[in-house]
């Protein structure tokens, strides 16, 4: 069911972007944290682009990127992009349903929230309407991960956070999350876990807004036998209004810093001293 990695070993870690925006200070800091721990203990960092967003995606970004990540002054292995490995999650995701983990789902956002939701760590918590009941085969459907099955399997789980510690896997804050969306061949969750341990990585650094998330991925490793890594969920940049950096807010592009001049090594520097805004 998983077994963990040894942890005196070189980490391996991982930064990788999707190419449906530019990079801004949130991503550079995300970049930095995964670079400098692998570096400090003589370990691999790896670039992945997660380039299956479907039409979001904008494959020119991905040099834009690597440029970028020069620009900071971090040295990096580049590893196959999501796009090459869609194989392996049809057959990941094959095997959970021939389990009886996943369910056919067809119900929108809008009649979720019809059907009185209840607010969870990631949204809304969906209130099992297509496990109840077997929806409209003509309609489009994501495929859902039976939660309870699932737990039910794998039994008790826990996973490692080099900040917060030892955690005990609880998915009643997620429900029975999308593993297969209706547009794309897999959800974050599923492809990340995949890559993950397909590119070997054994310290998986990412912001704190997706702690949530790892006890999703921790059962998926349990389920398929991955390798258990460790985690490390670092802090968030905050903008002037105490909101998290985001694409969708337009909060400024490292390339924009790039292109006008400014020593991308100093901006570096600044945010592993934490001269910027850190905010949990």
């Amino acid at each position: 069911m998983g077994t963990a990695m040894e942890l005196t070993a070189p980490p391996v870690t991982r930064f990788a972007p999707s190419p449906n925006g530019r990079l801004h200070l949130g991503h550079a800091l995300s970049a930095i944290v995964a670079h400098d721990l692998a570096k400090a203990n003589g370990g691999r960092f790896l670039l992945r682009i997660e380039d299956i967003d479907g039409p979001r995606s904008q494959p020119q970004l991905a040099e834009e990127f690597r440029q970028d990540l020069a620009w900071l002054g971090l040295e990096w292995e580049e590893v196959p992009a999501q796009s090459t490995r869609l194989a392996s999650y049809a057959a990941a995701a094959e095997t959970l349903k021939a389990r009886g983990l996943l369910y056919p789902c067809t119900c929108t956002r809008s009649e979720i929230e019809a059907a009185g939701a209840r607010p969870g760590l990631e949204g809304l918590i969906y209130p099992g309407t297509c496990k109840r009941t077997p929806p409209d085969p003509a309609r489009p459907a994501a495929w859902r991960l039976d939660a309870e099955r699932a737990l039910a399997q794998t039994g008790p789980l826990m996973w490692e956070d080099d900040l917060a510690g030892p955690q005990a896997v609880d998915l009643t804050g997620l429900g029975d999350v999308v593993l297969v969306r209706k547009d794309l061949p897999a959800s974050y969750h599923l492809a990340v876990t995949l890559d993950d341990a397909a590119d070997g990585v054994t310290l998986v650094t990412r912001g704190a807004d997706l702690f949530a998330a790892s006890h999703v991925h921790r059962t998926f490793q349990a389920l398929l036998g991955l390798p258990v890594p460790r985690w490390h969920h670092h802090l968030l940049l905050r903008d002037a209004d105490g909101q998290k950096l985001a694409k969708r807010r337009g909060s400024p592009a490292l390339a924009e810093r790039r292109e006008a001049g400014e020593d991308g090594q100093v901006l570096a520097e600044q945010l592993r001293l934490q001269q910027l805004t850190l905010g949990t």
